[in-house]
């Protein structure tokens, strides 16, 4: 590495704390009873009930969900033997992978013992804390010792990455390289060069994958492995040895179709790569310089698909697409071990994931380019959010079939759901608001069909089965757009698409409803027509407006408010309401909080405020929430005679007429809503209980600068904003919204249309 990048690197693990972990309590520890509780006495009766029932140990402490990564630094990374001291960030940084992909706790075990029986004695009786072991950087043969004596003496998951992560990895990588390039793994001659840990893993997977050994040659620093030879051969290489005349590896390569590297930087020679067979596989995975750089590979062979275990090229074979997952799968079911079976089971999820279309995470954490499924693509980004949803479950299914799951998942959709957390931060709060969608799917009109975003809502959409979209835009463009980025919707059935500027015979008679609307507004007939072509979210509603449509989804794009009042011209306030208003949902490590107004309505009335906060209430139920609203100001329970404290109190009594069974109170500080010590050292008497979630503020200037500054600050995930008081089931994205935001608006809508 260069200087400048040594340098970040050390400030990386040095500032602004040392090292990349930390630990912090579940529990809350503010009082004396909660220290009791935490402790003394309380621990006590935990502690008996993990004596009475030993099983209750995964219910009452952290070890469901706790990992050993460990070491004895023998074999870290491209560095050696470094020793168990000098391993530690490594192991340290494979415990926040842990924690980042899956949210699994993890712990790093440094282990200064290069006995393998000693080593062994030191682990095992590890197992009463630990739901987990991942052993890491311990060098062959003595991996295989210590693998397979700690499995048969823990009954605790014991997984040595460097050889089945690896295996993993690379047999996805192998599976999705053959099916494009049109071979079955039974027919393919593979040649290996290593014959480490690693190399080796990865050969009895595929063998039990249906590769046969005897299309198998392994190569090592003393040539191939054959029968009969003795130099550096141990019993696990042994296995591979074959009654062959071949004796270096420039031997072995003729008519391989695959070609796996193991081993060691410039291993393969480029004028060696016409050897091979047409249309090869070359997984060149030595890090950080692989056996041939791609480049040679594509200049000699352009028929190849290459892959390497670098972030630079394409199709890096990494480790963290699988091992995080694995073990979320493997703890959620209490597995006693990870079985044959269970990698099986994440290769398919592996390979499977990179079939589909990238996602918008993948997207923006790659520059913004969107890989699809081919030679340059053959295995998922390692950044793909959705590989826990794909490999935890599949891992699960295959612990529960073959007899390993002490806790086998009964509801494999609501697990999904649960998993949901760790790739969409809106999951929870959604979830509800998603399945009343898809009890009742509607129509949903896009007025930003072209846009990328909306195209990756849609098949979000499509797939969680909510919708039936209808986009707006340019045919060629919104079909070149799915393609390109691997979208696998069909625009023949499942997506209608319609092109205001083409499609006459449907906006035609819009154009005329829309000149009797705005006609008395300064907008002749002429310029209605040029508005329902021109501006997509005019046609949109008029679409909504005449029952083509159940719903419409408008804007993304440019001033949030331009699209508002087109939106309104067309559909209007629902009978019964003085205005519309606009509610906002943040997302916050801590919990969900609601915002209203933060749009619309500059200095709402008290009488506007008391009906902000009914229908925001009505809106918070249909989260599957129960609504605790607390009215805002710079004053607490009377103590300012200020216009807007005065406006807060009369809004409260207001609400207390109009609905009784609400908990709400006010005018309160920000504090007081979020604390219920606080509020009860102000006030005796409060209808509130514990934390309010639907915030009610004076003005629009409260309301947004409070949502934007929380959301900035805490890192917080908006959803919304929702529009209450419309006549029918409309609202307007902001221009930052994301994908996921889209399918999460679009769910909204739906849900609403339904009724």
């Amino acid at each position: 590495m260069d200087e400048d990048f040594r340098k970040a690197a050390l400030d990386y693990h040095r500032l602004p704390r040392p090292g990349k972990l930390s630990l912090e309590p579940t529990k809350r520890m503010a009082t004396q009873r909660d220290l009791g509780l935490a402790y003394s006495p309380g621990v006590a009766a935990a502690c008996d009930a993990i004596v009475a029932d030993p099983e209750a140990v995964w219910d009452y402490t952290t070890r469901g969900n706790l990992v050993a990564v460990i070491t004895n630094g023998t074999a870290v990374l491209g560095l050696g033997a470094i020793g168990a001291l000098a391993s530690k960030p490594v192991m340290e940084g494979k415990a926040v992978l842990m924690k980042k992909f899956a949210g699994i706790d993890s712990i790093d075990l440094e282990v200064e013992e290069r006995d393998p029986q000693k080593f062994i004695n030191v682990v095992a009786p590890l197992e009463p804390t630990f739901g987990a072991i991942i052993l890491e950087d311990i060098k062959a043969p003595e991996c295989f010792i210590i693998e397979a004596e700690l499995r048969a003496r823990m009954k605790i998951p014991v997984f040595h990455d460097d050889q089945h992560g690896t295996a993993i990895t690379v047999a996805a990588a192998i599976v999705n390289g053959l099916v494009l390039q049109g071979k079955i793994l039974a027919d393919v001659k593979l040649v290996n060069t290593g014959g480490g840990a690693a190399a080796l893993a990865c050969l009895d997977l595929l063998l039990s994958m249906g590769l046969r050994r005897e299309n198998v040659t392994v190569c090592d620093i003393k040539g191939v492995v054959y029968e009969g030879r003795t130099e550096l051969m141990d019993p696990w290489k042994a296995k591979y040895a074959r009654a062959t005349n071949e004796r270096t590896l420039e031997d072995a390569l003729p008519g391989a179709d695959i070609f796996l590297g193991l081993s060691a930087p410039r291993v393969l020679k480029p004028e060696w790569l016409h050897l091979l067979a047409p249309k090869p596989l070359v997984l060149a995975l030595a890090n950080p310089e692989p056996e041939i750089l791609p480049e040679a590979v594509r200049a000699a062979r352009p028929d190849a698909i290459v892959a390497t275990g670098r972030s630079d090229y394409p199709n890096q074979v990494n480790n963290v697409l699988c091992f995080p997952f694995i073990f979320r799968g493997a703890l959620d079911v209490r597995a006693t071990t990870i079985n044959e079976a269970m990698k099986i089971a994440a290769v398919e999820a592996i390979a499977g994931l990179a079939r589909k279309e990238a996602s918008e995470a993948v997207a923006s954490a790659y520059g913004g380019n969107a890989p699809v499924f081919g030679p340059d693509y053959i295995i998922p980004k390692p950044f793909d959010p959705r590989l826990i949803l794909e490999v935890a479950p599949a891992v699960a299914r295959a612990a529960a079939a073959t007899g390993v799951a002490r806790k086998p998942i009964e509801d494999f959709a609501a697990y999904r759901s649960e998993l949901e957390r760790f790739v969409f931060r809106s999951g929870n709060l959604m979830r509800p608001v998603f399945e009343a969608a898809r009890r009742q799917p509607r129509r949903v009109c896009y007025s930003e069909g072209e846009d990328e975003r909306t195209l990756r809502a849609v098949q979000t959409v499509l797939d969680e089965g909510i919708a039936e979209p209808v986009l707006l835009g340019r045919r060629a463009v919104i079909e070149a757009n799915a393609a390109a980025m691997g979208l696998r919707m069909d625009f023949s059935e499942s997506v209608r698409i319609l092109d205001p500027a083409q499609d006459a015979e449907v906006f035609g008679p819009l154009a005329k409803l829309y000149a009797q609307k705005v006609g008395r507004r300064g907008i002749p007939p002429d310029a209605a027509q040029r508005a329902v072509a021109s501006r997509p979210t005019v046609a949109a509603a008029l679409l909504l407006e005449t029952g083509q449509v159940d719903a419409a989804i408008c804007g993304g794009t440019g001033d949030w408010m331009r699209h508002w009042y087109q939106a309104h011209d067309v559909i209007g306030q629902a009978e019964g309401v003085s205005r519309v208003y606009a509610l906002s949902a943040l997302i916050l490590p801590q919990g969900h909080l609601f915002f209203v107004d933060t749009h619309l309505v500059l200095d709402p009335t008290a009488e506007q405020i008391a009906e902000m906060t009914l229908l925001a209430a009505q809106a918070v139920r249909g989260f599957g929430l129960v609504p605790k609203a607390a009215l805002l100001s710079h004053s607490s329970f009377g103590a300012s005679g200020a216009p807007s404290a005065k406006k807060m109190r009369v809004a409260l009594e207001l609400l207390r007429a109009a609905a009784p069974e609400l908990e709400v109170d006010g005018e309160m500080h920000a504090d007081a809503a979020l604390v219920q010590a606080i509020r009860d050292k102000a006030v005796p008497d409060s209808r509130l209980t514990e934390t309010a979630n639907l915030l009610v503020m004076p003005g629009l200037d409260a309301a947004n600068i409070s949502l934007n500054l929380l959301k900035a600050a805490s890192d917080g995930l908006l959803v919304g904003p929702i529009l209450l008081g419309m006549r029918k089931s409309i609202h307007v994205l902001v221009p930052s919204v994301t994908a996921r935001g889209i399918a999460n608006v679009t769910a909204l809508a739906v849900a609403q249309a339904a009724g």
